[in-house]
């Protein structure tokens, strides 16, 4: 799938699921929603810069030094676990997710739309 593709289809199930679950109170399970997001968002792209030498490139490109692009770029850690180092949230931050254009619930959830009593 790709990026475009991708945003387009989480915009519209997320949009869809808030819909259907905001006359319930979710408060803090939204942030706890949204923290998996992001970092299923970050494993995907991670998982889409497929080589090494794509990976070192990319993390150069966002940011990171040259050594520890080399050092986590060349890494045989599981996607998942990548998804959650530091690097990875320095290199593709939650700004950045949302300058390109990515959502999550906490966009569209408000607690204030809910119904007094």
């Amino acid at each position: 799938m790709g990026y475009e593709q991708r945003k387009t289809a989480l915009r519209n199930y997320l949009q869809g699921w808030t819909e259907y679950f905001n006359l319930a109170y979710m408060g803090s399970k939204v942030d706890a929603i949204d923290q998996w997001l992001r970092r299923r968002l970050r494993m995907c792209i991670w998982k889409s810069w497929k080589r090494p030498r794509t990976r070192v490139r990319n993390l150069i490109r966002c940011g990171i030094d040259k050594w520890h692009a080399y050092q986590w770029g060349n890494t045989n850690k599981g996607y998942w676990r990548i998804a959650d180092s530091w690097i990875l949230a320095r290199a593709i931050g939650d700004e950045s997710l949302r300058r390109a254009g990515y959502s999550w619930i906490g966009c569209y959830y408000s607690a204030s739309a809910l119904p007094k009593g």
